[in-house]
C-alpha cells in the first residue's frame, strides 16, 4: 500500500491516537514543496519583521533531530517495530515523520535528511544555525543497552560529522546515557569534538534523573561546562520503554544541585507529575507548574532553562502559551527550539485554534500556512514570532539561543 493511501486510511486513528483534538485544519499530508521560499513570501512584511532585532549570528535552532535509516557506516538505526504494521501506532508516527522530513521511504535517507535540512537553512539569514541531535539507546540499571525499547539511535559521531561537514549551517549535540559505563570518557569526546550540550530523553531512554547513578555524570558535565538539554512533562512523539514519571522536571534538581546548567525541553509544558518537593504520593499537579517553580527559585538563577520547542503545537494547552508570554521575567532563560521534524507533522498545528484564542492575528494565518508548505522550520519560527497576548509577545533574547550554549566565561 502507498505511504500517501496509509496516511489517508489511518489518518482518523491518528487523531485520536497522538492526541490531536480536532480534524487538522490543513490537511493530513506535508506537500514538500521544493524551495527557496517564493519571493513575494520572503519579502512578506510578516517574515521580515520576524527577524527585526535578532541578530542571526546568535540564532540557534537548539532542537532539531538528525534521524536516518540505519545505513552501514551511517551509525543511525530505527527500530524495527516502527517499520512493522503489526504496531501499528509506531508505525503510523514514522509514516508522518518521513513525510514531515520529506523523505521517502525508498531514498537513502541519510543523505537526504540532511540535503532537507540543508535545503531548509536556505531560507535562513545568514549566520543562524541548526543544532543537530544524536540519540542513545535505552539502557538498564546496569548500563547494557536495551534496543527492544529504543525507538531510534542517531551516533554522536554521526551528529558530529554532519555539523563539521557543514560549519555554516549546523551546531551539534551528544547524547550519552547515564548508566552507560563510558559514559564519562564519552562526554569528554563529545566535548573535544564540539558538542554544544547533551540531549536526555528520560521518559523513553530510560534514565532517572534523580538517580544517584547519575552522579558521575554530572560531576563530568559540571567540570566540562556542558549544559543538560533534558525532556521535561509527558511524551507522546515516540513510544520506547515510555516511563512519563521520568520526565517530572523536579527530578532534574539532583543535576541543577551539582552544578548542571540544564535546559528543560518544552518546558514541561504537557501532563502532569507528582509534587516531589511535597512527598511521591501527593496528587498531580501540571509539569508546567513544576517548571514555573524551577525557574522562579533564586538559587536557579542562571543554572535553569526552558527550551519552547513544540509548545504551539496543538495538543500543549493555550495556558501553557499564555504563562509562557506573560512571564517576560523567563524571557532571558528560554530558548527557541522547532523540534524538527515535528512542524512538518501537519495534523500537529492549528492556526485556526491559535487565532480563535486571540493568540495570534487571523489575517497571518494564510502566510504562516503558505511558508509551511516550503519550510515548516521556518513557519515554526514565525508562528512564535506572531503570538501575542494582551499586547505581549516572546522576546528576541528568547530565540538568540547561542547564548545559552556557549560556555560560561568567569567575569
Amino acid at each position: 500500500m502507498k505511504r500517501r493511501t496509509v496516511l489517508a486510511a489511518l489518518g482518523l486513528a491518528a487523531v485520536g491516537t497522538l492526541g490531536w483534538r480536532h480534524w487538522p485544519d490543513e490537511g493530513l499530508r506535508n506537500p514538500c514543496r521544493n524551495g527557496p521560499l517564493p519571493e513575494a513570501l520572503a519579502r512578506h512584511d510578516l517574515v521580515q519583521a520576524a527577524w527585526r532585532d535578532i541578530d542571526p549570528e546568535l540564532f540557534w535552532d537548539c532542537h532539531v533531530h538528525l534521524s536516518g535509516n540505519g545505513e552501514p557506516g551511517a551509525d543511525t538505526w530505527i527500530n524495527p517495530e516502527m517499520q512493522n504494521w503489526r504496531h501499528p501506532v509506531q508505525s503510523l508516527q514514522l509514516q508522518f515523520y518521513l513525510n514531515a522530513a520529506c523523505v521517502a521511504d525508498s531514498e537513502a535517507r541519510n543523505g537526504a535528511y540532511v540535503e532537507r535540512l540543508l535545503a531548509l537553512h536556505g531560507d535562513f539569514p545568514a549566520g543562524a544555525r541548526f543544532v543537530l541531535l544524536a540519540f542513545d539507546y535505552h539502557h538498564n540499571e546496569q548500563g547494557e543497552r536495551v534496543p527492544a525499547l529504543s525507538p531510534f539511535y542517531t551516533a554522536d559521531r554521526y551528529a558530529a560529522a554532519v555539523a563539521r561537514r557543514y560549519p555554516q549551517a549546523f551546531e551539534w549535540i551528544a547524547s550519552v546515557h547515564p548508566y552507560r559505563a563510558d559514559c564519562v570518557p564519552a562526554l569528554e569526546w563529545a566535548a573535544a569534538n564540539g558538542a554544544r550540550a547533551v540531549k536526555w530523553l528520560p521518559n523513553v531512554m530510560g534514565m532517572d534523573p534523580a538517580s544517584p547513578l547519575c552522579d558521575r555524570f554530572y560531576e563530568t558535565l559540571a567540570r566540562l561546562d556542558l549544559p543538560l538539554l533534558s525532556h521535561g512533562g509527558d511524551e507522546y512523539a515516540v513510544q520506547g520503554g515510555r516511563r512519563d514519571d521520568l520526565g517530572n522536571p523536579l527530578r532534574l534538581r539532583r543535576a541543577l544541585d551539582r552544578g548542571v546548567r540544564v535546559v528543560v525541553a518544552h518546558c514541561a509544558s504537557l501532563g502532569q507529575s507528582a509534587d516531589l518537593d511535597r512527598g511521591p504520593e501527593t496528587p498531580a499537579v501540571s509539569n508546567l507548574e513544576l517548571f514555573a517553580r524551577l525557574m522562579d527559585e533564586p538559587r536557579y538563577r542562571g543554572k535553569v532553562f526552558g527550551d519552547i520547542s513544540a509548545v504551539t503545537q496543538h495538543n500543549h494547552s493555550d495556558e501553557g502559551l499564555i504563562a509562557l508570554l506573560e512571564r517576560a521575567d523567563w524571557h532571558d532563560r528560554l530558548v527557541n527550539g522547532s523540534d524538527y521534524p515535528l512542524p512538518g507533522v501537519m495534523p500537529l498545528f492549528s492556526l485556526r485554534h491559535l487565532a480563535r484564542a486571540g493568540l495570534i492575528d487571523a489575517a497571518d494565518a494564510p502566510v504562516l500556512s503558505a511558508v509551511r508548505e516550503y519550510n515548516p522550520m521556518l513557519f515554526d519560527f514565525l508562528l512564535k514570532r506572531s503570538l501575542r497576548r494582551h499586547g505581549r509577545r516572546l522576546g528576541p533574547a528568547v530565540f538568540e539561543s547561542r547564548r545559552v550554549f556557549m560556555p560560561v566565561v568567569a567575569a
